[in-house]
Order: structure tokens, then sequence, then C-alpha cells
């Protein structure tokens, strides 16, 4: 796939729509049977906006096409997509909200700062360092497990087995992040809502990952994201310090937002 601009993605989307729509009797009966504004409708046909989520799983199923339409032209759009999360099956309910850009002014590429609770350690929390970047105007976040972490589980520290990956999600209210190792049976998921204030730099959520239930470990925990941009001096104090911190290590706003004590619900 080649890599477009969200410009050019809008572009695409409005040729893609323009094509489709050519067998309606006009444009103001599309708007009907699609169920959308014919402003808006235009603002797609001049690739000044996107749908919403929901908006383009109405269009697809419409046209009977799937999400793609926002990143390839119709004519260049194969057969049947590859990989479990576009199955047909499944596309238009999960893949669909895939392909959705995120904007940078809504989670800008760069590093951030986390922390939350342990999993493993009720009085332990930890504080991290992940990377947000975009390929092919898909938003990716790449991050390491502490080796205390590793070491703990018997596991190898060596940066391979300690890194993991995931996929930002749009989500109606926020983003959600699905998160992996390399090779990994187990995941996590993350949501994160942006905090207004305080220069928008900070998005709170939760955090949960896959396991069994148990009595003494954790499975879902508060989490905080904090931007430090490319601020390398910020990042790599980040970096030395990361790992298990005792709760008056953490950082200050990022404790009041962990609401420590309070039960997670």
């Amino acid at each position: 796939m080649k890599h477009r601009s969200p410009a050019e993605l809008r572009g695409v989307f409005g040729a893609n729509l323009r094509q489709l729509g050519q067998s309606s009797a006009s444009v103001s009966q599309l708007c009907r049977d699609l169920g959308i504004n014919r402003t808006q409708f235009n603002r797609y046909l001049a690739g000044e906006s996107f749908p919403r989520p929901d908006v383009l799983h109405r269009i697809c199923n419409f046209f009977g096409v799937d999400a793609r339409i926002l990143l390839e032209p119709v004519d260049e759009i194969g057969g049947d997509p590859k990989g479990l999360l576009h199955h047909p099956y499944i596309a238009d309910f999960v893949g669909g909200g895939l392909v959705v850009p995120i904007a940078e002014d809504e989670f800008p590429s760069g590093f951030y700062r986390f922390s939350r609770a342990s999993f493993t350690d009720p009085d332990s929390f930890i504080v991290g360092l992940v990377q947000i970047s975009r390929r092919d105007n898909f938003a990716f976040l790449r991050g390491f497990e502490p080796k205390a972490a590793m070491e703990m589980h018997g596991m190898s520290t060596d940066a391979p087995t300690r890194e993991f990956r995931g996929l930002v999600m749009p989500q109606a209210e926020g983003l959600a992040i699905l998160v992996s190792r390399r090779d990994s049976v187990t995941s996590s998921f993350n949501y994160l809502a942006r905090i207004p204030a305080l220069a928008k730099i900070y998005w709170v959520g939760y955090t949960l990952r896959t396991m069994p239930e148990s009595p003494t470990t954790r499975r879902a925990a508060r989490l905080v994201y904090e931007y430090l941009g490319h601020d390398m001096h910020q990042v790599l104090a980040t970096a030395r310090n990361a790992g298990y911190v005792t709760e008056d290590k953490l950082p200050t706003f990022h404790r009041k937002q962990l609401r420590i004590g309070e039960p997670f619900v």
C-alpha cells in the first residue's frame, strides 16, 4: 500500500464515493438512502473530511464494499483482504475502525511517559516510556517491559523479548490500544481519554490484561499517559528511571490521576 498523507486519503475517499454513487438517481437521493446530511456528504466528496466509524460502516454496507475505500482507489482494491482483523466476517465491525486515521493533534507522534499500578505487586507501580509513530497513516505504539518484570517471571531480559508493540484505534470518546510482545499469546488493552486542561498533554484511562482471575494479582489498573514529544532530556530521564517504583516516586500529577486506594470499577 502506498504511503498517503491525510489530505491524499481524503481525496481518495472522495473519488471512491463519487465513483460508487454514479448509479444513484441523484446525490440528494443517495444522501437520503444513506441517511447522511447533504452538506456533510459534499465535504466527503470534496475530500475535506472523513466519516465517523459508524457512518463509514453504513456507507460500506450500502455499496457492498469494505473500509479499504478510505485507503485505495476502488479499482485498485484486490481480492479478499488478508489478516484476521480484515476478514470479511468481522471487517466492518472491528477492521473498519482501524483504518480511520487518528489525527496528529488528537494523539500526536512522539514519546509518552506512562504510570500504572503493578499487576503483580500490590505495593508497587510501573513508570515507563512508549513511542507513538505513524506508518502508512496508521498509529502504532512501541515500548519495552522493565527488566525486573521479566526477571520476576524467569524470562530473558534481552531487548527483543522485552519489546512490545501495539495498534491504536479511534473510539467515540478517546482511543484504544491493543498491545502484545513478539509472538506472545497474551495481550493488554488500553483505553485513554484526553484531559482537556493542562496544556492537553495528559491522557487518562485504564489497562486490562488477558489472564485468568487471581486473588493475588490485578487484571485491571488505572493508566496515565503524559506526552513528552521529542524532548530528549525528558525522554532519557524517563528511560533511566523506568521500572518499578513506590507511590512516593510517582510523578505528582500521575499519582493524583491514579487515585490510589480507590477501587477500580
